[in-house]
């Protein structure tokens, strides 16, 4: 499953760099004023930084959650296996042949 994630992930990032790129030649191909220019870049630079600390924190917390499930699939796990292991014979598996 994880891997379905990483793959949309990816597409996700592949789109928002492209439409960042797309900006930015906008920006600089389009006819305005060296400062004009310069505080339009600042601005969608700000705004990029937000963006970025907001999808930072969105992975930060899918991190947290898989490693909750994982580690909780892990404690079912070894429950669910001293659970079959107590409920062998007290002699252990291949003890009827001794």
């Amino acid at each position: 499953m994880a891997r379905d994630d990483s793959g949309a992930g990816t597409i996700i990032l592949a789109f928002v760099l492209g439409a960042v790129a797309g900006a930015a030649v906008a920006l600089l191909t389009a006819p305005a004023s060296g400062e004009e220019t310069r505080r339009i870049l600042g601005e969608k630079a700000r705004d990029g930084a937000g963006r970025a600390r907001e999808m930072a924190d969105q992975g930060r917390d899918l991190w947290n959650r898989q490693r909750d499930t994982f580690a909780s699939a892990m404690e079912r796990g070894r429950e669910a296996y001293q659970q079959a292991r107590g409920a062998q014979p007290s002699g252990g598996p291949g003890a009827e042949g001794v």
